[in-house]
């Protein structure tokens, strides 16, 4: 299996005698300010507002595709989702039975908005909605009060692959180890930063390679399917600063699950954005 590494694109595709992405640098700035902001993640989850992201994702995967997860990979990993957030079992399941028509309650649907942010960066917004009316006119609102361009359907998404996304805490454990735990049950790449380690899978792969991890005793925080950038684009303190505000507005909204960007920026302006 070849092993990929980071160089100007998102993945690059290494001989299977490379292991380890120790010594690429290319992307080292998005990834470290990926990682500072799932730590912010873990605090902001302690919210209500995280729940109530939860239960939209568990009532629309049990609308989508039944509510039987072993038959529906969306619902298996929204509510292992839920459980990582320590959401209460009686929650999980009255949502699973609405979603699922067992149980009156509100429709919600999905939704993909896509714009651009300061230096030309690519950005792609996915959510769940209980009215499209108010949801849409919101996001070209935040778009265009933070300095953002509201783009068309189709505009931005090519820019983007679905992939499966696994935190696990790195501080006690072996890298080497990880690596070959996650390498074996089918993960593309893992990269080790902020003290958290990164593994990326295809969206098919995901599940065994969670699995997979926790059998070996390695503790998964969590597990997500994100867009990942095929390439990034560069930008300096002034846009970044901009950007990261804008994608903060977009991503504190009560419809919006995730917001994905194709920016790269380097170490010293992330530790400066990280401290303020």
């Amino acid at each position: 299996m070849n092993c990929p590494a980071r160089q100007g694109g998102w993945i690059r595709f290494l001989p299977p005698n490379h292991i380890g992405t120790r010594g690429d640098k290319s992307m080292s700035g998005h990834s470290k300010w990926h990682s500072i902001r799932h730590k912010k993640a873990i605090v902001d989850a302690k919210r209500g507002a995280k729940f109530t992201k939860l239960i939209k994702e568990l009532v629309v995967a049990a609308r989508m595709g039944g509510s039987d997860p072993d038959a529906n990979p969306r619902l298996r990993l929204a509510i292992q989702n839920a459980r990582d957030m320590n959401m209460p079992k009686d929650n999980i399941e009255r949502a699973v039975k609405k979603g699922a028509g067992e149980l009156e309650g509100v429709s919600y649907e999905d939704f993909q908005f896509e714009g651009y942010g300061h230096g030309g960066v690519a950005i792609l917004v996915e959510g769940t909605t209980d009215n499209m009316n108010r949801t849409a006119p919101e996001m070209r609102h935040l778009f265009s009060k933070h300095g953002g361009k509201f783009g068309e359907q189709g505009s931005v998404n090519w820019m983007f692959k679905k992939r499966g996304v696994i935190m696990a805490p790195a501080e006690g454990m072996d890298e080497e180890q990880v690596m070959e735990v996650a390498i074996e049950a089918g993960a593309d790449d893992l990269e080790n930063a902020e003290g958290y380690f990164r593994i990326l899978t295809e969206p098919g792969t995901q599940e065994n390679v969670r699995q997979a991890i926790e059998a070996s005793g390695i503790r998964v925080e969590s597990s997500t399917m994100e867009n990942i950038p095929d390439n990034t684009i560069a930008i300096g303190v002034d846009d970044a600063r901009k950007l990261m505000k804008l994608i903060e507005f977009l991503e504190i909204h009560d419809d919006v699950s995730s917001v994905s960007a194709n920016y790269e920026v380097d170490d010293a302006l992330i530790e400066e954005l990280s401290a303020t």
